[in-house]
């Protein structure tokens, strides 16, 4: 019965992935995103003739109402804007092919699966004649890839109306074997915050000239010793938060050896930890710390010219511990000895962290082991940004998962070629969405 289930809604995916919705900063183009939202009330059709619907610029909010107006709402988002699909893939990136017992194409896992066994979840339970006891929300946006303009409209009304959120259940980690290296099983992985996200630009300058006869320190090369020093991220502080020791103590019981051990006892061996952690993975690193990848940059227009002013971007992605000013602050510092400028490009948002040992995130929790008593359900802090940072503005308890089983092949397709999903973990998902809505 599970796998006939599964089948169902891997066409209805399949339906959702065949419609292309690159979102793209340049210029929006509005009318695929308008010919989606056809495709979803043909698609859900209980759903979007029981709740109210509003648009934002393409990126919707709908609203089923519950029973009991003194509880607190909840709401459940997955975005519906997806990257771009260059290079070679299996099945075409937008055939929403079913081989193999997968799903494939672009969205799959990065969100329109999510999305669809979301839907489908309220879809069922209407036909069946349930109505929610709070008032449930649901959010799908049209720009999370290129900034979240749409999620951060939509909260900014949600919080003039004066709603505040039980919950908020958005994309982030999912079911995955051996999450950071060593932990030898399966885990739930439960985001309960993000980091926060800036854009910085660094700028050297000087007279220019010919190359024919170059100075010292130049623009280019005082920017490739700043990134030198800068990708040590010495000027960052390095941290174990409470969240990290948890994840780290739920790991331990399936470790072996030394890591076992300093997991097992966390506060005892904090310091050798700190220093294993990077040399375990770059995700292990970036639970610690403040990180700055360099995306951009810039020269002379010119293969013989000295530039009289270079730059480079950098993405940091801050750590709550060190905060945003901090961050910036301590980079800031650095450049200067190089005689570089910092602008700040874009200086994101920040967002809280969701208690582990909250009622919230017992919720998730519960809803986990029943849905899938295998898997132990594991907080984590995420690197990656979601919607759900601006929806911090009406809610304390932001989580971040989506109820899919993955292998590391697929982890590593989102953002990348061949996407694709488990056509067979698609009706635990919607169970999984089911029991949220019904028991929240």
């Amino acid at each position: 019965m599970s796998e006939n289930r599964s089948m169902q809604y891997a066409e209805i995916l399949s339906k959702l992935i065949q419609v292309e919705t690159v979102s793209s900063r340049e210029k929006q183009d509005m009318s695929k995103f308008l010919g989606f939202h056809e495709v979803l009330r043909e698609t859900f059709p209980n759903l979007f003739n029981t709740v109210e619907v509003e648009n934002f610029d393409g990126n919707l909010l709908l609203k089923w109402k519950g029973t009991d107006l003194s509880l607190k709402p909840v709401l459940l988002m997955n975005h519906h804007d997806v990257v771009e699909a260059s290079g070679e893939w299996t099945h075409p990136a937008f055939s929403g092919a079913i081989a193999d017992g997968k799903v494939w194409g672009r969205g799959t896992l990065d969100t329109k699966g999510g999305l669809a066994m979301m839907f489908q979840a309220a879809e069922e339970l209407i036909k069946d004649g349930f109505t929610p006891k709070r008032d449930t929300y649901f959010v799908t946006a049209c720009t999370e890839e290129i900034g979240g303009a749409g999620g951060d409209a939509i909260s900014r009304e949600l919080e003039k109306r004066n709603i505040k959120f039980y919950m908020v259940l958005d994309e982030g980690g999912m079911i995955l074997y051996d999450p950071i290296g060593g932990a030898d099983g399966t885990f739930a992985m439960i985001g309960v915050g993000e980091k926060g996200y800036v854009d910085l630009k660094f700028i050297a300058k000087s007279n220019g000239g010919h190359a024919s006869a170059p100075g010292k320190n130049t623009p280019l090369v005082r920017l490739g010793k700043f990134m030198a020093e800068a990708e040590k991220a010495e000027c960052f502080d390095v941290q174990m938060s409470d969240t990290v020791k948890e994840m780290l103590s739920r790991f331990s019981p399936t470790m072996s050896g030394i890591m076992k051990t300093a997991c097992s006892n966390v506060n005892a061996f904090k310091p050798v930890l700190k220093k294993v952690m990077p040399m375990i993975s770059p995700a292990g690193a970036a639970l610690l710390r403040t990180t700055l990848a360099f995306t951009m940059s810039k020269g002379s227009d010119g293969t013989n010219v000295i530039p009289q002013e270079a730059w480079v971007v950098g993405n940091m992605r801050f750590s709550h511990h060190q905060g945003k000013k901090s961050s910036i602050d301590a980079i800031t510092a650095l450049a200067k000895k190089y005689d570089i400028e910092t602008v700040v490009t874009d200086d994101g948002i920040e967002s809280g962290i969701t208690d582990f040992k909250g009622e919230a995130f017992r919720f998730i929790e519960k809803a986990v082991t029943n849905v899938f008593p295998e898997y132990k359900p594991v907080p984590y802090i995420m690197n990656a940004a979601t919607d759900s940072r601006y929806f911090c503005r009406v809610c304390d308890n932001c989580i971040r998962f989506v109820p899919f089983k993955i292998d590391n092949k697929q982890l590593d397709s989102v953002h990348g070629i061949d996407e694709n999903v488990d056509v067979a973990t698609l009706a635990p998902a919607v169970d999984f969405y089911k029991y949220v809505i019904k028991e929240a």
